[in-house]
């Protein structure tokens, strides 16, 4: 059924045949002679409303780029032969060399990603994506675990589950983790993911009131990117044991984070924040805000709603969004640093966002009207990032910390930053979802969504 406000079709056929009209005519185009409000804007980024085919078809092309080029498999570091019997494998084995890592937080998120996708699809092939090499990586982590109680120094390819050393190398995996053990799909990981949540609870380093922090690149500071890097699995083991100690110290990372860095009057987060800098110089860069809203986001899934501290979380998701949505360019990316338009478009902070929104307009958590075009905006630029290859293009490189712009203006993009996969499968995968629970329209050349019941 059409929308009240659209006008009947016969006249909307007229307008369409007075502008193939105007476009014979060799004089002006104007007002008398032709609907201006008809006429096809000059879009950079396709503007409509994505079909949930062609948002497969781009994700599975990404599969299939990724599952040719991140092989899961052992080798021997001289010969590069693959080792096929665990038994085999010593100090000198190492991962195959693929374009990427397949246990790093980048691919946790990918991990993650082909969990959703395959839940919202049905296309089986993401979810044994992540099965089987998450299954692999506990297998290997199963032989080197003795090797390393006697060795804790030994060099090996399952050092990021033995020996973390920072939250980088435990929060994204554990969650990932978490949620294929959740889902019934193995029970093999349990090992790993009791060893990455004991770091993040009781070995990582942290401020006198409990906040997580590291000293680089100066002592007790806070990086933002950490709210990802250890909230998500806290929440999810909360949800896989049931103990609340998880869900506290998740609520309190995002509560005491937001009181040192989120700009109100901006609506975003500053990226890093020194515990004895004074005044404290404010960089808002596009993937850390991303980071963190996807963080509550997850953290809201799992945590039950009369939990304490809740509705705060939910507030200051709002108005993250909120502020996320008022430096959305015209082209649909944000820019590397969010309130500096003269800073690039980055694809990896736009694909975060995408997921992030609508899946939290998926849950309920902000208004479908309000924030959907700028999801499907966002959904449209992201797809022309995506080459023939299945690479994901305009993604800024890993990235630490920096109180000077030019740091973050000159950041190298790569179609090999694996920052990048993760996020805009989660966002293909959430979109669809969008796409399934409401309607949308052009309404008066314009894209809208709305509440199925509402039409």
């Amino acid at each position: 059924m059409k929308n009240k406000n659209f006008l009947p079709l016969a006249i909307h056929l007229a307008f369409c045949m007075l502008i193939i009209s105007c476009n014979k005519q060799t004089g002006p185009v104007t007002d008398v002679n032709t609907p201006l409000h008809m006429l096809q804007p000059d879009y950079v980024t396709p503007y409509g409303i994505p079909k949930t085919e062609d948002v497969k078809a781009i994700l599975d092309r990404i599969f299939n780029y990724l599952d040719k080029t991140t092989p899961a498999k052992v080798v021997d570091g001289d010969s590069n032969k693959e080792i096929g019997d665990p038994g085999q494998m010593d100090e000198n084995s190492k991962f195959m060399p693929g374009d990427f890592r397949i246990c790093s937080y980048e691919w946790g998120v990918t991990y993650a990603g082909m969990l959703l996708t395959g839940e919202i699809t049905g296309d089986k092939k993401y979810t044994d994506y992540t099965v089987k090499r998450l299954d692999f990586l506990s297998d290997v982590a199963s032989h080197f675990r003795p090797l390393v109680e006697k060795d804790p120094d030994l060099l090996n390819p399952a050092r990021p589950m033995l020996t973390p050393h920072a939250l980088d190398d435990a929060g994204a995996m554990c969650a990932a983790m978490i949620k294929t053990e959740r889902a019934g799909l193995t029970n093999n990981l349990r090992p790993i993911i009791n060893h990455w949540v004991d770091y993040i609870s009781s070995k990582e380093f942290r401020l006198a009131d409990g906040t997580l922090a590291r000293n680089r690149p100066l002592p007790n500071t806070i990086w933002l990117d950490d709210l990802f890097m250890s909230v998500p699995a806290l929440a999810q083991m909360g949800k896989l044991t049931g103990e609340n100690k998880y869900y506290e110290d998740a609520v309190k990372q995002v509560l005491q984070f937001s009181e040192r860095m989120f700009n109100h009057e901006k609506g975003v987060f500053m990226h890093g924040w020194v515990q004895d800098m004074e005044p404290h110089p404010q960089f808002h860069w596009a993937r850390a805000n991303g980071w963190a809203v996807m963080t509550m986001v997850e953290l809201l899934e799992v945590l039950p709603k009369d939990f304490e501290g809740y509705d705060a979380v939910l507030g200051i998701l709002r108005e993250h969004i909120q502020g996320l949505a008022r430096y959305q360019s015209g082209e649909g990316f944000w820019h590397q640093l969010l309130d500096r338009q003269d800073s690039y478009l980055e694809t990896s902070a736009t694909a975060i966002y995408t997921y992030a929104i609508a899946r939290a307009i998926n849950r309920g958590y902000v208004d479908v009207k309000a924030y959907s075009p700028a999801v499907l905006l966002a959904w449209n630029a992201v797809s022309t990032k995506i080459n023939e290859k299945g690479q994901v293009e305009g993604t800024c490189v890993g990235t630490g910390m920096a109180f000077d712009p030019a740091f973050y203006y000159y950041r190298p993009v790569s179609p090999y930053a694996a920052h990048g996969y993760g996020p805009v499968i989660l966002a293909g995968a959430e979109v669809i979802a969008l796409l399934n629970n409401f309607d949308s329209e052009i309404n008066d050349s314009a894209l809208m969504m709305y509440e199925k019941e509402n039409k």
